[in-house]
């Protein structure tokens, strides 16, 4: 990393190529270990992960890879680029794991993170293009998104990567057809339907713009490469409408997901929210480095004390103001104006639909990592106070829960104290940090925080910042990667497993080895039925809802949750469940899945009666 220390401008072309591919290898290490170390750990405990999981099943299993029948009757919600790469990874396993699930994402986000880098150092220098990089890796949000088996990863990386890609084809004055943006907009696409197209040809559309390119030169020009990047997909539409579960059947899907949550129309409720949701959730998302933010303010204000605040805020309403505005943007070098438009247009859009994720918002987050990489840049040389405060409290945070750590296993903090409490979700979860064996890799990603705190105090030293000021900011990333490790690699696992369903799919598979297995749910929106997809993934895609089953069994096993028993009864005469009519099975926890207890029946279809002669 002492290559950072020189001046990009005091290097040969030869030198800077050399000194970003030692980067790069740096970065992909850490992402290898950031990202892959611990992937397949913890079990299924949301029920988006195994409905995404189970259609790659389902492609294996009844060698379909168009449109698979999963969760008994169910046909996928989004085009199958996921599916496809899951499928393909545990062909190769042998399994449709965890991990595997998983692997599409983790491989997106890091493949993002060295986009990222290798499109900023080319312009913009080395070290605030690694400090950019690690911001996208090591924040919430994104970390999250890329170790989780969702769209969200795979679909942001390719319109990040489509967006950095067009943007080189404005540097060549838009010649030829860009064949990078091409399959990155195509895999958008396949991804999660048309928007992947349209987002990035927006950003670029505005930015060509601004750049005083005409409205329909830029116009035809795009709208050339979104038609032929939408290709791929209408290829799929097509032969999807034509398997013999597809038809009017998958087009109503199509149509709602794609139209109908634009226009806030869906027949069912889907993640409504207000628009300042958005605000609140990139805040949130891009934690703990929002919080650098709040220790910067006292420097802000004293930087507008005794300014007229009052005065200038009046004076943004008018005409002029909106005018220099114009132009500043405008006058913008073109790697900021481009990185800014990403973010401003992107977001504005996902404030216009009533259906609102803090997801969707991921393609903003390597934008907004680089300004916050130029402005971390700018503290250390102007005023490093803040970020040595941000420092400490990440810094705090890593020793405070290394002691927490210690104190339950150690005896300190007993799991009775929390009797009662989250129906005794958290006395399980500190029964499991207090006693559960730890492995050697385990044992590292605990202790790895500590060691990441005391290598950064090191280099905060006020010798040790002046000789080598580019591990100041590069040390503290380290330190956050360090804990996300730790959360990954041992907390997580340990608590999240036991919130999981695995361990319920594991008893009804001592009772029901093999066949078909029954669920019922008494409130449901058809397009969009609850399934109890965690037990169904770990019993290998074995449960139907029974309304949906081709022929009325005469008996078999139930899955119902909370007491929807009795409300299968009425709504089911013909059935029975065994002579006590209580459960055969209820699990110790709450469902992952609705949150209410699982209980298991017998069910029996009644005699019918003998007809009086």
């Amino acid at each position: 990393m002492n290559l950072l220390t020189k001046s990009t401008s005091s290097l040969s072309s030869n030198d800077t190529e050399k000194q970003q591919r030692i980067m790069a290898y740096i970065l992909c290490i850490i992402c290898l270990l950031s990202l892959f170390l611990f992937l397949g750990d913890t079990f299924f405990n949301t029920r988006g992960e195994p409905r995404e999981a189970i259609v790659a099943y389902s492609m294996l299993e009844y060698n379909n890879w168009i449109l698979p029948i999963n969760n008994g009757d169910e046909i996928a919600f989004k085009p199958p680029l996921l599916h496809w790469m899951i499928a393909a990874v545990s062909s190769i396993t042998g399994a449709v794991t965890e991990f595997t699930s998983r692997f599409p994402s983790a491989l997106a986000l890091s493949l993002m993170t060295l986009a990222g880098y290798f499109f900023y150092a080319r312009r913009r220098g080395t070290e605030v293009a690694m400090i950019a990089a690690l911001l996208t890796l090591s924040n919430f949000e994104v970390h999250r998104a890329g170790v989780a088996c969702r769209v969200d990863m795979l679909l942001s990386a390719l319109m990040v990567g489509a967006l950095y890609a067009m943007y080189r084809w404005t540097e060549r004055g838009e010649k030829g057809l860009p064949w990078i943006a091409w399959l990155c907009l195509s895999g958008a696409a396949l991804t999660k339907g048309p928007v992947g197209v349209l987002l990035p040809c927006m950003v670029v559309g505005l930015y060509m713009l601004l750049r005083k390119r005409s409205f329909w030169y830029a116009f035809w020009r795009l709208a050339l490469l979104a038609i032929a990047a939408l290709v791929p997909l209408f290829i799929w539409y097509y032969l999807a409408y034509h398997q013999p579960h597809g038809g009017q059947r998958f087009l109503d899907l199509i149509y709602e997901e794609n139209v109908l949550r634009l226009l806030g129309k869906m027949t069912y409720a889907s993640h409504i929210n207000p628009w300042w949701y958005n605000v609140q959730t990139v805040i949130t998302g891009f934690v703990p480095y929002t919080l650098l933010f709040l220790f910067a303010l006292p420097l802000a204000w004293r930087k507008m004390r005794g300014t007229a605040i009052g005065a200038k805020l009046k004076r943004c309403l008018t005409k002029s103001a909106w005018c220099e505005a114009f132009d500043r943007l405008r006058g913008m070098d073109d790697v900021r104006l481009f990185t800014l438009l990403s973010i401003v247009v992107m977001f504005l859009f996902y404030c216009i639909p009533a259906s609102k994720r803090s997801t969707y918002l991921l393609p903003i987050y390597p934008f907004l990592a680089y300004f916050i990489a130029e402005f971390v840049l700018w503290l250390r040389d102007k005023n490093p106070r803040p970020l040595l405060w941000f420092g400490r409290f990440v810094a705090a945070l890593c020793v405070l829960l290394t002691l927490l750590f210690f104190a339950i296993r150690l005896g300190g903090i007993r799991p009775e104290w929390f009797a009662g409490m989250s129906h005794g979700e958290i006395t399980a979860f500190v029964s499991a940090i207090a006693g559960q064996h730890m492995s050697l890799m385990q044992m590292i990603a605990v202790a790895l925080p500590v060691g990441m705190v005391v290598y950064y105090l090191i280099k905060t030293l006020p010798a040790e910042r002046q000789k080598a000021p580019h591990l100041f900011p590069l040390s503290l990333c380290m330190m956050v990667l360090s804990l996300f490790l730790a959360l990954d690699g041992y907390y997580q696992p340990t608590i999240l497993n036991i919130k999981s369903d695995y361990d319920v799919a594991q008893d009804i598979k001592m009772f029901c080895p093999a066949g078909q297995i029954y669920s019922y749910r008494a409130e449901y929106v058809e397009a969009n039925r609850m399934h109890p997809f965690t037990i169904n993934f770990y019993l290998d895609d074995r449960v139907i809802p029974i309304d949906k089953a081709k022929e009325e069994p005469h008996q078999g096993v139930l899955i119902v949750s909370g007491d929807d028993i009795e409300k299968f009864k009425a709504e089911f005469p013909q059935y029975t469940v065994d002579a006590a009519g209580e459960p055969i099975y209820v699990s110790r926890h709450r469902s992952s899945d609705d949150r209410r207890l699982v209980k298991v029946y017998l069910f029996f279809k009644k005699q019918a009666a003998p007809v009086a002669e």
